[in-house]
């Protein structure tokens, strides 16, 4: 039993697999997805480095910390704007993809 696991056998089953289950979501959304985490990630890391900058004792009106305080409002907003989009595009696909069933 263990032989075969490790021989042709699992990779049968993972060619098998992988022909027969379809692609749900396309690039585009895949995409988006990653921007919209990106910036949203981002925009959360800035706020937390902000917070404890501000907890060490930092001048956060100087320097590197002026770019890092523009950060969050920027990023939470792109991503906010990214997830209308995103919801737009899957829309537009699940309707597309209804109206395809459909036929």
């Amino acid at each position: 039993m263990g032989a075969a696991i490790g021989g042709t056998f699992c990779a049968s089953i993972l060619v098998t697999v992988a022909q027969n289950t379809p692609a749900e979501v396309n690039r585009t959304e895949r995409i988006l997805r990653f921007m919209i985490a990106s910036s949203i990630g981002l925009a959360l890391l800035a706020i937390v480095a902000i917070i404890i900058g501000q907890l060490a004792g930092v001048n956060t009106r100087e320097g590197i910390w002026l770019t890092v305080l523009v950060l969050p409002p920027i990023g939470l907003i792109f991503g906010v704007l990214l997830l209308i989009a995103f919801m737009v595009v899957a829309g537009i696909r699940r309707s597309r993809a209804a109206r395809d069933a459909g036929k």
